[in-house]
């Protein structure tokens, strides 16, 4: 969350520029500035909408529900609105022999209570309910006298969901199972013994089943009347070379179904263990997907969905998570997408389950559900989709999972159709609760290089910012939006990409206005903005040239200035002490300190910073900073204050309000000066750097006695700091009347000193402290005079220095070499050289040259 602070170099050439050019502006008068970005603390709970969501409790999705079996709908044929439909007046004409009437098999009737069709899964006391007809896989065995009459129908429809026998299994089997409500679908093989089970595999089992299911009048029991309805419309069918394929297929499916399936079904049902249904659903998955039958309306996919909605009601996360996996693969529709979404979300919603949801594959399945469910059938289903996907993105192992299984283009793909959605579509109001869920994730994914790449790649700037515009009332969807911004305008590559964004200067200044006292969403847009006008000399004028850009810059400005002062104000009533200390930077101080840097970055631009320099309001806000607040209270707020008010008094503008104001700018600087802060007190002395070119504030330098601080920061060792206080004393030394105080404190002594420790590394402080003393010894006499005892040491000095094969470092890489080079050849040598000339005649009593001082 932190950038090291380091300066911004204003650019004098557009030409590519070598590191010495790099270098030398690190000396340049205006510099920029850098700051903290805005800490967004972890939530304390995994939630859809954050503590801080501006969505009232009743106007949102619910993060915490109950899920039972009854959750799912048992019934795959009800609508997916899942709307029940009312029951038809036609009933179904069944074909009955008058053989044995009693024992006719017919269709079988709805029950007369609803509910009972329901009655299973209503259990929650315990797994499965055991009722009076039986074990639900099971079914019960009737003896061949009992039932020796089949049905057959033509509607072929009607036929495949009923479970037949035929007289041909009656034959070859000499048994007969009829099928109840209840288990029909289930074709029970607990009577099959050990040789008929080699048969299924020997081949024999195809033709069982075939005729199990009554699919067939091909082969007829000798002696069966030929007068009952035969199936026109299957003899049709079998022609086509298609159908038969898929009956083979069908065939197959149903073999698999017994030997694989239903052992493990029948597992499921009787165990009790939850380690031991864990290890079941493992299995059933691996079957499921050798048999290729995940994500295909397979025949007997109703009986497998309900055999697993009914373990929902068993109160575990790692069975749940099993069984989430496994309906999800199995691509349901309607009420049961939305209810396994819930389950997924559930499980996802506990932080401890993070370790097992590792494990397992449930992240694919999640994923799948955002790449191919509709939008706007399933928009419930997606946002309970998508908030499990934000909680795993918590999760530093799952984030990065994510980013390898292309998450980032999918996010970005289902933020495009969700923008593709109009405002007056009543999906609209709905997709932004998605949306949130959308956005929180992609700021987490934020924060891995190669989710940074893939969001430039994909074109995410502009459809964050088209998402953007279209939520700008909803509060949430905007402050995910502007985190995501203000976590990538930190690395150079997101910034310049944003910055080409014509729009989004617009947008950032239609939000301030909106959310002025969202201090949140209001530091986020204004430290984008810091990062946006840090490098960019085009962002610094597209951004100035906003209709409005400034005034809403001094609106926010005041705004903040006074919730601090009162901040302030309170603290102090209260005694100003105790447990209830502010601490700094308070909200409303970060905005400020992130709002002055916009402005010291935008004065680096010469028309932009030209226009500052001649605001008054805005060179008022920046000297009651200085004035209000201690810079040991807030040291980033009053340095960054002093640093803009030193890069707009480098404009000699007319109507410039920092000349207008440079007296009282002069006093304040003077408290800052006084502070223990040495970054507090650099920053005074710079600007004093630019001010003393002005009579009055050099009378004010030696009135208050500046001077001697000046002077005696000389000794700082510190080449910034000597650079700061040699450009007030150059100044200073322009005034003849002020030369001699110079002598008075030392400073020619230490400006010999700074010559020696830095000449060699640092050509322009060398070059500042020749200039300081070429204006100095303006009248000399004698050297001895002027110079005192340092004379004999700055002519050694000086023509050692002017020597360039004892001056020049040539161990130095060729750039920095041919830097060192430059600024010896053209700041230092022509004033030095001028500078002993002047002491080499003075000390062989030649007449001197005159020469006007720097």
């Amino acid at each position: 969350n932190t950038e090291k602070a380091e300066p911004f170099y204003r650019l004098s050439v557009p030409k590519q520029k070598t590191s010495s050019e790099i270098i030398n502006e690190a000396r340049n008068v205006l510099r920029t500035l850098r700051t903290w970005r805005p800490f967004t603390p972890t939530e304390g709970q995994r939630k859809l909408f954050g503590s801080g969501s501006s969505r009232a409790p009743q106007n949102r999705p619910p993060s915490v529900f109950s899920l039972h079996a009854s959750s799912f709908d048992l019934a795959e044929s009800r609508p997916v609105s899942g709307v029940r439909l009312s029951p038809l007046d036609h009933k179904p004409i069944v074909v009955t022999f008058a053989k044995d009437e009693d024992s006719s098999f017919s269709l079988p009737k709805p029950p007369a209570n609803a509910a009972e069709v329901r009655k299973v899964s209503s259990a929650r006391a315990r797994l499965f309910r055991r009722t009076s007809q039986g074990n639900y896989l099971s079914a019960k065995i009737v003896s061949p006298d009992q039932n020796e009459e089949k049905l057959d129908s033509e509607d072929p429809a009607m036929m495949s969901n009923l479970c037949r026998s035929n007289d041909n299994c009656l034959a070859e089997q000499r048994s007969y199972t009829p099928f109840n409500d209840e288990s029909r679908q289930l074709i029970c093989n607990e009577h099959i013994n050990r040789l008929e089970r080699e048969d299924f595999l020997k081949g024999t089992a195809g033709k069982f089943l075939f005729q199990l299911r009554g699919e067939s009048d091909q082969m007829k029991k000798p002696g069966t009347s030929s007068s009952r309805p035969r199936s026109t419309g299957w003899k049709r069918r079998v022609t086509d070379l298609e159908d038969e394929t898929r009956i083979n297929e069908s065939e197959e499916e149903e073999i698999f179904w017994h030997i694989k399936i239903l052992p493990i079904l029948h597992e499921l049902e009787k165990e009790d263990n939850i380690e031991n249904l864990c290890l079941a659903c493992t299995k059933l998955y691996q079957a499921l997907n050798e048999g290729n039958m995940l994500g295909k309306r397979f025949k007997r996919r109703s009986v497998l969905l309900k055999t697993l909605y009914k373990l929902v009601d068993i109160d575990s996360d790692p069975l749940c998570l099993k069984l989430a996996k496994i309906i999800l693969s199995i691509k349901v529709d309607g009420k049961n997408l939305l209810s396994v979404c819930k389950l997924a979300f559930k499980i996802c919603r506990n932080e401890k389950n993070d370790h097992i949801i590792q494990n397992d594959s449930l992240l694919d399945c999640l994923l799948e559900v955002l790449r191919t469910e509709d939008l706007q059938k399933n928009s419930e289903a997606l946002l309970y989709c998508m908030g499990a996907i934000k909680f795993m993105s918590g999760n530093a192992v799952l984030l990065n999972e994510m980013v390898n299984k292309g998450a980032v283009e999918m996010l970005l793909q289902l933020m495009k159709q969700i923008n593709n959605i109009k405002e007056n579509d009543t999906y609209f109001s709905n997709l932004g609760h998605l949306l949130v869920q959308l956005t929180a994730t992609l700021r987490n994914l934020a924060d891995l290089p190669l989710a940074r790449r893939q969001l430039i790649c994909n074109g995410a700037v502009s459809e964050l910012s088209v998402a953007l515009e279209q939520r700008m009332n909803d509060m949430d969807v905007c402050t995910y939006i502007v985190r995501i911004f203000s976590k990538l305008s930190s690395y150079n590559d997101f910034c310049a990409a944003l910055a080409d964004c014509s729009r989004c200067y617009i947008l950032f200044l239609a939000l301030l206005n909106k959310y002025q006292k969202q201090q949140d969403l209001v530091i986020r847009i204004i430290f984008i903005l810091g990062n946006l006008t840090a490098e960019n000399n085009q962002a610094r004028e597209q951004f100035f040239k906003e209709k409005g850009s400034v005034n809403t810059l001094i609106s926010l400005f005041q705004t903040y200035h006074e919730l601090d002062l009162n901040a302030q104000k309170s603290y102090y009533e209260r005694g100003g002490e105790g447990k209830n200390h502010p601490k700094h930077p308070s909200e409303a101080e970060d905005v400020l300190i992130k709002l002055i840097r916009v402005l010291a970055n935008l004065s680096i631009h010469p028309s932009v910073g030209a226009a500052l320099a001649a605001a008054h309001r805005v060179v008022e806000l920046l000297v009651t900073v200085l004035e209000y607040k201690s810079v040991d209270d807030c040291e980033e707020l009053v340095t960054n204050a002093a640093t803009t008010i030193n890069n707009l008094s480098y404009y000699k503008v007319k109507n410039s309000a920092v000349q207008d104001k440079k007296l009282q700018i002069a006093e304040m600087l003077l408290k800052l000066l006084m502070s223990n802060n040495m970054d507090g007190i650099v920053e005074a002395v710079r600007v004093f750097g630019n001010l003393s070119q002005y009579h009055e504030i050099c009378d004010f330098i030696i009135q208050k006695k500046i001077y001697k601080f000046v002077i005696a920061l000389l000794d700082a060792k510190n080449q910034d700091v000597c650079f700061s206080a040699c450009g007030v004393l150059l100044n200073l030394t322009v005034d003849k009347n002020k030369r001699a105080l110079l002598m008075e404190e030392g400073g020619i002594g230490k400006l010999v000193d700074c010559l020696r420790d830095f000449g060699p590394a640092d050509w322009q402080l060398a070059c500042l402290i020749c200039k300081t003393l070429w204006n100095y010894s303006e009248n000399i006499t004698s050297v001895a005079s002027c110079f005192g005892e340092d004379a004999d040491t700055l002519l050694v000095l000086l023509t050692a220095l002017l020597d360039e094969e004892l001056a020049l470092d040539y161990s130095l890489d060729r750039d920095l070499r041919d830097y060192h080079k430059l600024y010896w050849e053209r700041e230092f040598k022509p004033v030095a050289e001028k500078l002993l000339d002047r002491i080499q005649s003075h000390r062989s009593f030649l007449p001197a040259v005159t020469v006007p001082p720097f």
